[in-house]
């Protein structure tokens, strides 16, 4: 376990890196930190609880394959509490694994080995998709019993909060600055940084498990034939 890097100051994004590759965890906390950003790092899931218990994070680099605890599990279990923006590193070559990341909640993921550099300009775009958008005061979006607030990227469901990851929230709030406009999947993965189609569709199956009453007859977050989605929310 490591203490944040403290030649930066408190404004700088705070990333918490869980790797047990200790080799890897020291590299990466160093190249990090000489990059701008405060780094902690851990060599596990119970590690990287303590320290999320002390310290709030900006960002968290798991590992897939950790002993004990892998960080699908971690991912899953942070899923419940927090949309922290989530990059897996992953050994695993199969597409399937990678997606399940991404429905367990992960918003992105890099496979091993890779660049330094790669992983520096992924993590850049996390936080930039996730800030705080400087933009005109919108209403919010009623679709039935949900309510999204594209100001705030607040989605609440009969009055009560839905969490929202990241990623679920950039692309909601996309739809509903520009409700009634069909995207592709290629142009919704241009506008939100990511690499692959088959992410914007799982990213949307979980938006509609938020916001459908049915998930597998979307009212709102339609399929647009030959396209992509658009968001239909109710009038008035």
């Amino acid at each position: 376990m490591s203490l944040p890097s403290p030649s930066l100051g408190p404004d700088e994004p705070h990333l918490l890196v869980v790797d047990d590759d200790e080799r890897l965890r020291a590299l990466l906390q160093r190249y990090l930190s000489t990059n701008g950003y405060r780094v902690s790092a851990a060599p596990g899931a119970a590690e990287a609880r303590a320290l999320m218990k002390g310290m709030a994070f900006d960002l968290l680099i798991l590992d897939v394959m950790m002993p004990g605890e892998s960080g699908f599990d971690l991912t899953r279990s942070v899923r419940q509490e927090s949309a922290v923006p989530i990059l897996m590193l992953t050994a695993r070559g199969d597409p399937a694994d990678r997606i399940e990341g991404l429905e367990l909640g992960a918003d992105d993921y890099l496979a091993k080995p890779f660049e330094p550099r790669e992983l520096l300009l992924r993590v850049n775009s996390l936080l930039r998709r996730v800030a705080p958008l400087e933009m005109p005061a919108l209403g919010p979006v009623r679709m039935g019993e949900a309510l999204f607030d594209p100001g705030t990227s607040r989605l609440t469901r009969a009055g009560r909060p839905v969490k929202l990851t990241g990623a679920e929230a950039a692309l909601l709030q996309l739809f509903a600055t520009h409700a009634g406009r069909p995207f592709s999947r290629t142009e919704l993965c241009k506008r939100l940084n990511v690499a692959l189609e088959r992410s914007i569709d799982v990213q949307v199956t979980r938006l509609r498990r938020k916001i459908e009453e049915d998930p597998k007859l979307p009212l709102y977050l339609q399929t647009v034939r030959g396209v992509g989605y658009m968001l239909v929310p109710d009038r008035g």
